[in-house]
């Protein structure tokens, strides 16, 4: 039975309890010592040369009673015994002061009551007692304070630096706002992981100039000689407004240098952030990338609010990114479809606890295989939209099993386009790959299959709208180079890359999303949208760079082997076949191209599908052949 005299509290919460309010008997202790000892010595120095005469002796030790008692309600009140101080600042500094001026102006009427009436045996002092006393007092609980502050910091600098490596010597590229508050993030841990020795900048008003005791140093091209001269352990980037190619081109300049590499959040980041993120992060292989991304046309994307929208495939990496993206355009319901209910189930969580039932997420398991499952589903919600991103893309285990890259990729996308007709959905919308063109491997020649389907319901019906977004490498996605770089480096290497002279066009998800779901907006049907990727990339030099940003060096620390071509593998892949390019065209948005429809026959895809149905791993390439003639097996 609990005992009714108890406070309820548990063991840890009373010990917790007694220890808050030890340290807070602490400091007021300290602080009344230190508000009677400056009132003695402000007087002392107020009579000098002359010794105290008993009178003001006894004025003092009167007073000294409820002068304690003020002070320290009035401290109290301003909440200075509540505070965390290990974490104050300015606002406590505010705070300090404007208790320290009331406590004395209450002090000075006192004593005047006190010696007009008679009450006590005291004395009221001069003006200059009075303002000096509050002059030293703020200055003295406040310094109280901040020596708390100091020693709790310094001990957990110490503790930190201890485990991660205190002494780094930090160059914060970026005498803004933001370089700013990285220093004084900085600070806040004393310094414990990295010492800021030197600013650089490209304004040329800010050269020469200090920060809080750091000096700033320009421009940025001269980077690699400041690292050497301050003896640069770590670079942290905090230019956020920066434009991408800028950004990219200052990364790789620093990338040369050898050192550890941070980088600020950028704006879209620290919006999105919640207050208890850091506002540093390691340096992506993303944030290499010198090509501006892509931005939504809210207008265009206006095409999704109040809509159903239905993401097949919508748990893999590229399809959780088009319901996050589509999510923002305030559609009324978005359904994840897919046949791996874990990734799914994550995603709905995520979506839920930031949209708060503003949007409604619903998971459906099933397959593009089982045309009465799509039905089942899209009769229950009759969607306006539907993103197909349900594929096998990875091009050696297709090369495998072709048959099965058929099944999934060539029917997997004609059943959800002949569903989508029979529930009238609006918009559908493929994804596609630079694969597709001039394929020499099953799964690039399958995803050209799908853009001739799409292109052949489109001429059969008036009601669906269909298009494709076709895109190279995404970066970080399910199956995609930088992963498997990645736990390569985590186990020592050696990083395998199949041929020295490879490229590749690449995008970050966040980008073949957004492109995707701005297609859908733009599309009057049968169109191939194509995103200006830039010049393609060496994956040779994105091994090497990504060896760098873990913390190694590239053929010494971690080895680079180069293990030839894979089956269906090229040198390097095409946005374009030959006869659309005369046809490409720029769109709303300047980085998107349009490829309008290249004629075929119908008659020919519609029985290459049929002998298709019944394909094996012996006759399966002859056939796509047939419908494919530019595929290079």
């Amino acid at each position: 039975m609990k005992n009714i005299f108890s406070s309820g509290k548990t063991p840890d919460e009373k010990s917790a309890f007694f220890i808050i309010a030890t340290r807070r008997a602490g400091v007021a202790l300290l602080d009344a010592l230190f508000i009677n000892l400056t009132f003695v010595m402000t007087s002392i120095i107020e009579f000098y040369p002359e010794p105290l005469g008993y009178d003001v002796i006894q004025a003092l030790i009167g007073r000294s009673l409820y002068t304690t008692v003020i002070f320290i309600a009035v401290y109290a009140f301003f909440g200075l015994y509540n505070s965390l101080w290990e974490y104050a600042g300015l606002h406590e500094m505010v705070r300090c002061a404007g208790a320290g001026i009331v406590s004395t102006l209450l002090c000075l009427a006192a004593d005047f009551i006190c010696d007009s009436f008679e009450l006590l045996d005291v004395m009221t002092f001069s003006l200059s007692v009075y303002f000096t006393s509050m002059l030293v007092i703020i200055a003295a609980t406040g310094c109280i304070r901040l020596t708390y502050r100091m020693i709790r910091r310094t001990k957990k600098a110490h503790s930190a630096g201890s485990r991660r490596g205190a002494g780094r010597r930090v160059m914060i590229i970026g005498a803004g706002d933001m370089g700013q508050t990285i220093l004084k993030e900085l600070g806040a841990t004393a310094f414990a992981l990295g010492k800021p020795v030197v600013f650089v900048d490209d304004d040329p008003m800010k050269a020469g100039r200090r920060i809080e005791g750091i000096p700033v140093r320009g421009n940025c091209e001269k980077i690699p000689e400041l690292v050497i001269k301050y003896k640069v352990d770590e670079i942290i980037y905090a230019i956020p407004s920066a434009s991408p190619e800028r950004k990219s081109d200052i990364l790789k300049l620093s990338v040369g240098t050898g050192c550890s590499l941070k980088t600020s959040l950028s704006l879209q980041e620290i919006s999105e952030k919640s207050v208890t993120e850091p506002t540093i992060r390691n340096v992506d292989i993303t944030d290499l990338l010198a090509r501006p991304e892509v931005t939504l046309n809210t207008d265009i994307c206006a095409y999704l609010k109040g809509r159903t929208v239905m993401v097949t495939g919508g748990g893999g990496s590229i399809g959780s990114e088009i319901c996050t993206q589509v999510a923002r355009y305030a559609p009324e319901k978005i359904v994840i479809f897919d046949n791996y209910e874990n990734n799914a189930f994550i995603l709905k969580n995520k979506l839920d606890r930031k949209y708060q039932g503003k949007v409604q997420f619903f998971i459906r398991i099933g397959s593009v295989q089982d045309p009465k499952r799509l039905n089942e589903v899209m009769t229950e919600f009759e969607p306006s939209v539907v993103f197909h991103a349900a594929a096998h893309k990875h091009v050696p285990l297709m090369e495998d099993s072709p048959c099965e890259a058929v099944k999934n990729n060539i029917f997997g996308t004609y059943n959800t386009a002949k569903a989508a007709i029979d529930h009238k959905v609006s918009k559908f919308v493929i994804l596609s790959t630079d694969k597709a063109v001039n394929p020499t491997n099953v799964m690039g020649a399958t995803k050209r299959v799908t853009e001739l389907i799409i292109q052949y319901f489109e001429k059969q019906n008036s009601g669906t709208h269909f298009a494709a977004v076709r895109f190279g490498n995404v970066l970080g996605s399910n199956g995609s180079v930088i992963p498997i770089f990645k736990e390569q480096i985590a186990h020592g290497g050696p990083v395998t890359v199949t041929h020295k002279d490879i490229t590749r066009y690449f995008m970050t998800i966040p980008e073949a999303a957004q492109l995707v779901v701005q297609a859908g907006g733009i599309a009057r049907g049968g169109e191939i949208f194509v995103l200006d990727m830039g010049d393609p990339v060496s994956i040779t030099s994105l091994a090497e760079k990504l060896i760098t940003l873990s913390g190694y060096r590239p053929y010494e620390d971690i080895k680079i082997e180069f293990t030839g071509l894979r089956p269906g593998e090229k040198l390097y892949e095409e946005l374009t076949l030959a006869e659309e390019e005369t046809e490409m065209q720029l769109t709303a948005n300047d980085k998107i191209f349009v490829l309008p429809p290249v004629e075929f026959s119908g008659e020919k895809l519609e029985k290459g599908l049929e002998k298709l149905k019944s394909a094996d791993g012996t006759n399966v390439r002859e056939l796509l052949l047939e419908l494919v003639p530019n595929f290079n097996s």
